[in-house]
């Protein structure tokens, strides 16, 4: 079973490359304790989506890392790699967003596989039912969202982008991308469009489990996409957008796999007390190994 990390961003809000800030007890990334979880679950085979010039770092980081026996790709998110055909004449630095990043893997992965940000942590329990899931669907065209409840999702120093969930029992029927989310009197307020929540709703946050069939999906909107009139410097493709695309399309059907545990990302820099605190309390009560990998 593969994972599929996504660790491209830029850390504007954090103030540095979160992705490679040594959280954990003995200077572990954040991504490396996912890793693990994964591990532990039957995973065998990890990608890694990142910029070119942190190639070749992560690749020897987590190669001396990793057992033997797992597999390793680290690729590079480059904004001219574009289907076939297509091309790009304006200017741009940011990249071309998650389902960009997920097609970059394009070449690497041929079974059903995880797909998750690297810089979020999503709790033990959310491997073993996603590695579940994969197992009992290996071979249809099943995917699934791991969910989480808005309330526990939100960041105490500033707004966050969720994709908040509508469901029927644990059939996923779409999702809304909000991008400023934030707790106000009781409430979950969307600063964009003014959107009231009450915080206990399903919201995704970008862990999927996924079939090669969405790759073909991302080429074709991805090039609708490019030939858009209003794409702009900053415009993106979201994976929550080719799914529901595919869902409303009838070409798949998507299941909400609970979490069963917690989760915490690190949006700001004010949030790196809390995780590290969080990591050394579970580290210490014998959840992690400490070196995290045993040859360290």
């Amino acid at each position: 079973m593969t994972l599929l990390l996504m660790a491209a961003g830029s850390g504007s809000r954090y103030g540095k490359l979160k992705q490679f800030d040594d959280l954990g007890p003995n200077g572990e990334f954040l991504m490396e304790f996912g890793i693990s979880d994964a591990l532990k679950n039957g995973f065998d085979h990890i990608v890694l989506i990142t910029k070119k010039d942190n190639v070749n770092f992560l690749e020897d980081h987590l190669r001396n890392r990793l057992p033997a026996n797992i597999k390793l790709d680290v690729l590079a998110q480059e904004l001219t790699d574009l289907p076939q055909g297509c091309t790009f004449e304006g200017e741009r630095t940011k990249p071309w967003g998650t389902a960009h990043a997920v097609w970059t893997a394009r070449n690497v992965i041929s079974g059903p596989f995880a797909v998750l940000n690297a810089d979020d942590f999503y709790g033990q329990p959310a491997y073993e039912n996603a590695a579940n899931f994969m197992r009992a669907h290996k071979d249809d065209n099943t995917y699934a969202l791991v969910g989480y409840t808005l309330k526990n999702t939100l960041s105490e120093h500033g707004s966050v982008s969720r994709g908040v969930c509508k469901v029927d029992g644990d059939n996923l029927l779409s999702v809304d991308e909000r991008l400023k989310l934030e707790a106000k009197d009781g409430k979950v307020i969307d600063e964009d469009s003014g959107n009231e929540y009450t915080g206990e709703e399903h919201v995704s946050m970008n862990f999927w489990v996924c079939k090669p069939s969405i790759f073909d999906k991302i080429e074709s909107d991805f090039r609708a996409f490019l030939d858009s009139a209003d794409l702009g410097a900053k415009s993106e493709l979201y994976i929550p957008k080719i799914i529901q695309d595919m869902l409303q399309a009838g070409e798949i059907s998507v299941k909400v796999v609970p979490s069963g545990g917690d989760w915490f990302g690190v949006t700001y820099a004010s949030d790196r007390e809390t995780a590290v605190n969080y990591l050394n309390e579970k580290t210490a009560a014998g959840k992690y190994s400490s070196p995290l990998w045993p040859n360290e």
